[in-house]
């Protein structure tokens, strides 16, 4: 097999509001980070990112969603489930827990960042109130405030090709291997997130990454606005020029972008080859077959 065994890619994206946590009163709150540059950054967190994507891979793929149950006063995968069962369990990983026995797990195939916002949040607010139900029975309406945030966002994913499929005894075809990558991929490039009545397109407007030797998320932290529309080109640069046990970073790596978005889209060549996102992601499907040596 090649010496590239994972994928690792970091997606910008555009969207509005993504995850709320617990709120105050009648205020749903943000999730949000403070920097101690004072900034304050909203994001959705992996977690909610792992939910749509199994979602949409039921959704696109007909995945097993019939794999859980409440066991031992706790909601977990059913015992006898196994990742011949369940994409989901193949890929984001379990754990099962058994009384007196500890518990039996599998370590995530696929690695989520959270989709942390590139733009501070302002502290917007919406203020909203139910008055078409009141007005129909002349009741006054309830009263609530939402922080709102349009900003891009980034997160990044990363996939060991060397574990999909194998889990202790079970292992599956090479056929189910590449189906099961490749639908994956399918669902982080038309990913969306359904959220208070609004559907939000977390499709990537921009897109770097690639396979490599080793299974990390190179450009995590490196993807950052250097203004307006704007994406900062020097951190991307100075990443790609690292090296991997004698393998060029730069080599393997690949950039998809949608045009008339950032203003320095010509410069995105200085640090890979470019193309359309859709051409990324026919690349990231080559590199999956060129793994498990199917003829491209």
């Amino acid at each position: 097999m090649p010496n590239n065994k994972a994928i690792t890619f970091t997606v910008v994206f555009r969207a509005n509001s993504l995850n709320y946590g617990e709120g105050t009163a009648n205020i749903s709150e943000l999730k949000k980070f403070h920097r101690g540059d004072g900034g304050v950054y909203s994001f959705a967190s992996r977690q909610s990112l792992r939910y749509d994507m199994v979602r949409l891979g039921n959704q696109f793929f007909d995945w097993n969603l019939d794999v859980v149950d409440k066991e031992q006063r706790v909601i977990q995968f059913k015992e006898k489930c196994t990742i011949d069962d369940s994409v989901e369990m193949d890929l984001f990983g379990y754990m099962k827990t058994k009384a007196k026995t500890g518990a039996a797990k599998r370590s995530a195939v696929v690695r989520l960042s959270h989709a942390i916002s590139l733009e501070p949040y302002k502290s917007d607010l919406e203020f909203l109130n139910n008055m078409g139900l009141a007005s129909r029975i002349n009741e006054d309406s309830n009263l609530a405030t939402i922080e709102q945030h349009i900003s891009y966002y980034a997160y990044t994913v990363t996939i060991d090709l060397s574990r999909v499929g194998i889990d202790e005894e079970v292992e599956l075809s090479t056929e189910e291997k590449i189906s099961r990558v490749k639908q994956f991929l399918g669902v982080t490039k038309f990913l969306n997130r359904e959220i208070r009545g609004r559907q939000e397109n977390l499709s990537p407007l921009f897109v770097i990454g690639g396979a490599y030797p080793i299974p990390n998320p190179f450009f995590q932290g490196r993807v950052s606005l250097e203004d307006k529309d704007q994406l900062n080109i020097s951190s991307l640069e100075d990443t790609v020029k690292s090296n991997v046990f004698g393998s060029s970073i730069k080599d393997g790596t690949n950039i998809g972008y949608v045009r008339g978005i950032f203003k320095n889209a010509n410069e995105f060549s200085n640090i890979a080859n470019t193309g359309t996102v859709d051409e990324f992601y026919e690349n990231l499907e080559k590199q999956v077959d060129q793994y498990y040596g199917v003829s491209v």
